[in-house]
């Protein structure tokens, strides 16, 4: 396991983000944007397998998730996220010459995709997204945004979290007890009852975002002109081989990786297949001298 670090950006209207990096503070470094609901630590094994194959993985908590601050205004819009994503980007550039790669998992794969198919000049040096393409299902939205909103009493104990999560996803093989770990995802309310941790206001910017952003995300795909890796769960609710196909055609020359026992959340349902096809992509596409000891 690499060793790790917390570190902190300071975003729009001075909104905290926080973040772990894995990794050297002078390797190229590699961003990872989580989707809706979920914190920087469901990017915990791969950020690890990515210093170790020599990047700099930094994980964020997008704003209202985890330890990131939440907005004071309930500003959860895409321009918002936009906002925080550039100048983090601009941050890392004053101590590095090199442009972040980014992987950007659902609503973070929308947020980097608008972020860099609408800039001028480019902001990251190559693109990976996580089972999220302009066209998604309207049906698979409104199952997870069920699953987010039917708990908004929090839960009694941790036991009846893993209980709610393996009903929600039947797929997922359960480890150790199914508890290990769930704390970093949950705050402790004053009630002593388990709570999501994120700000139940992004609710009201997410459940909007598949409709009203479609157009915006076609149009960047014109714009890309990076190194693009689409990393597709074949069980994904979200994500059909025909959206798949359509992107394809959108992005000409972007890789493409179908992990077929995985579901949306494919880097939680196979990390090892779901890393090493990132890291793969990124050692070939830009070049970069895999440690000693990694084999290719």
């Amino acid at each position: 396991m690499s060793i790790s670090k917390t570190v902190s950006f300071s975003a729009y209207h001075g909104v905290q983000i926080s973040a772990t990096q894995f990794g050297d503070d002078h390797a190229p470094p590699v961003l990872l944007l989580h989707g809706a609901g979920q914190t920087r630590h469901s990017w915990r094994e791969t950020a690890s397998h990515l210093a170790d194959a020599g990047w700099r993985a930094i994980a964020l908590d997008t704003r209202g998730h985890g330890n990131s601050d939440w907005a004071a205004d309930g500003d959860y819009s895409i321009d918002s996220l936009l906002a925080d994503l550039r100048l983090i980007v601009e941050s890392l550039r004053k101590n590095s010459a090199t442009k972040p790669a980014v992987v950007g998992a659902s609503l973070g794969g929308i947020t980097s995709l608008i972020a860099e198919g609408e800039s001028a000049q480019g902001l990251f040096s190559a693109l990976v997204l996580v089972d999220i393409t302009p066209t998604i299902s309207r049906k698979g939205v409104e199952k997870i945004l069920e699953f987010m909103r039917r708990h908004s009493d929090g839960f009694s104990s941790l036991e009846d979290v893993r209980l709610a999560l393996a009903a929600y996803q039947p797929h997922r093989k359960v480890r150790d007890n199914g508890t290990t770990g769930l704390e970093k995802n949950l705050r402790r309310g004053p009630d002593d009852r388990f709570y999501w941790h994120w700000d139940p206001k992004l609710l009201d910017h997410v459940s909007r975002f598949d409709t009203e952003l479609v157009q915006r995300q076609q149009q960047a795909c014109g714009g890309l002109g990076l190194p693009v890796l689409l990393v597709h769960g074949r069980m994904s609710e979200i994500v059909s081989d025909d959206t798949a196909r359509e992107f394809l055609q959108l992005v000409p020359g972007a890789r493409y990786v179908n992990v077929k026992d995985a579901a949306h959340m494919v880097a939680g349902d196979d990390n090892d297949l779901f890393s090493s096809s990132v890291i793969d992509f990124l050692h070939e596409q830009l070049g970069e001298t895999c440690p000693a000891g990694r084999s290719q």
